[in-house]
């Protein structure tokens, strides 16, 4: 299979909001799974894996315009495409 050679390497910092300068959509057309602490984690919006943190939805809680407030998790993180 050539689906593993055509993979971009997954950045060190990446999210999922197309806002941020941090999303890469070539990343997103692949699985990427997140381990946090060593639990597999679905829903993260957010990750950095040199500062060893993930940002995850509070809730159904939204702020002003629409968009779910985060909070911030540290411990360590591990991000593989599955």
């Amino acid at each position: 299979m050539t689906d593993a050679t055509e993979r971009p390497p997954l950045p060190d910092r990446l999210s999922t909001d197309a806002r941020s300068p941090f999303h890469l959509p070539t990343a997103f057309e692949h699985d990427i799974g997140i381990r946090f602490n060593g639990k597999e984690r679905l829903d993260v919006e957010e990750y950095c894996i040199s500062e060893g943190w993930i940002k995850v939805p509070a809730g159904k809680t939204v702020d002003r315009k629409g968009h779910p407030l985060l909070l911030k998790l540290k411990g360590t993180v591990e991000v593989y495409y599955r």
